[in-house]
């Protein structure tokens, strides 16, 4: 089974402002679960491929046994002004903020004001990070990310400075913030160059990318670095499945990015994923077909997201002949 659904942004985020996705019901024997398959709509087959991997695995029920019953997350910030900035963690929850910076059009100005009012908001005592999603090169990465620490009061790491994995061991020799990695890791031909090179310090995870749950936890094992679990902008149908991620890590050092449920208006489940104390349960979220029918994408939206269906199958057919 099927369904399509298309839940308005609160804030524009990663370039849009209308989420899109396919959530897939799986076999009888799996007690009525669902997977999240919701690759971003410039992706092509190949890369979405990973994804639909990790919808049928949390549709089958495939998932590893928790070690915890919480996880740790962080508040995500947007781009936006420093006065929605602190409004957006004071209403999180979370003693951790992730900000994203390195936005286009906007100066590096904007990005202090914004870790600024983060601060505020948190209380000297909170953990900051930040995200430029490889936003920079390498000589505007060391000088922001040493603004950015100055305007925060101290960074906890700064997320994927730059794109290419070279350029982020460059970046980590020439300041004094953890450096983090993410499409070094999830867009990568070779998730572990960011090891071999000792380009990173922590391992962001996301599980839609890496093509699940039991895909990660083996990422985890063999790149030797601490993880940090993020969101790919899911539902709670998706966000479950990185919190079963988080919850079968052995360790566990670090808030997790999977608090992005605050960025929708709507959601697909009963009780959605929000933080309470700044954590997230594990279990599989029911999904509630009264908000699912009122999120349902319209039938062009729908025949758009069959046809990146079959052409991810045939893909995969191609691939086993």
């Amino acid at each position: 089974m099927l369904e399509v659904f298309s839940i308005p942004m609160r804030t524009r985020f990663r370039g849009i402002t209308v989420r899109e996705g396919v959530l897939l019901r799986g076999p009888s024997d799996a007690d009525g679960r669902w997977g999240e398959w919701s690759p971003f709509l410039d992706y092509d087959a190949a890369v979405a491929e990973p994804w639909l991997r990790c919808a049928e695995e949390a549709a089958a029920g495939d998932w590893p046994a928790p070690v915890r019953d919480r996880v740790p997350v962080n508040v995500t910030v947007p781009a936006v002004g420093p006065e929605q900035a602190h409004a957006i963690v004071t209403a999180g929850g979370c003693t951790t903020a992730k900000v994203k910076v390195a936005e286009p059009g906007q100066p590096l100005a904007d990005d202090e004001a914004r870790l600024e009012a983060v601060r505020d908001a948190l209380g000297p005592a909170g953990a900051v990070r930040v995200d430029a999603n490889g936003g920079w090169s390498v000589d505007e990465a060391v000088v922001a990310i040493a603004a950015l620490d100055r305007a925060a009061g101290g960074l906890e790491y700064a997320e994927q400075p730059v794109a290419s994995v070279e350029d982020l061991a460059v970046v980590r020799r020439r300041v004094g913030v953890p450096i983090a990695a993410d499409e070094s890791i999830r867009r990568a031909a070779d998730p572990y160059r960011v090891r071999e090179l000792e380009a990173a310090d922590i391992a962001v995870l996301k599980v839609q990318p890496l093509g699940g749950v039991r895909a990660c936890l083996r990422i985890a094992e063999d790149i030797g670095l601490p993880v940090v679990v993020s969101s790919a902008l899911e539902t709670s149908v998706g966000i479950a499945a990185g919190v079963a991620l988080a919850a079968a890590l052995p360790s566990l050092p670090y808030a997790c990015g999977l608090a992005t449920v605050q960025l929708f208006h709507g959601d697909v489940v009963v009780d959605s994923l929000l933080p309470v104390d700044g954590c997230l349960p594990t279990g599989v979220p029911a999904v509630d077909p009264g908000r699912l029918a009122g999120l349902r994408a319209s039938p062009e939206r729908v025949a758009h997201w069959e046809a990146r269906l079959a052409e991810v199958r045939a893909l995969r057919q191609d691939r086993s002949s």
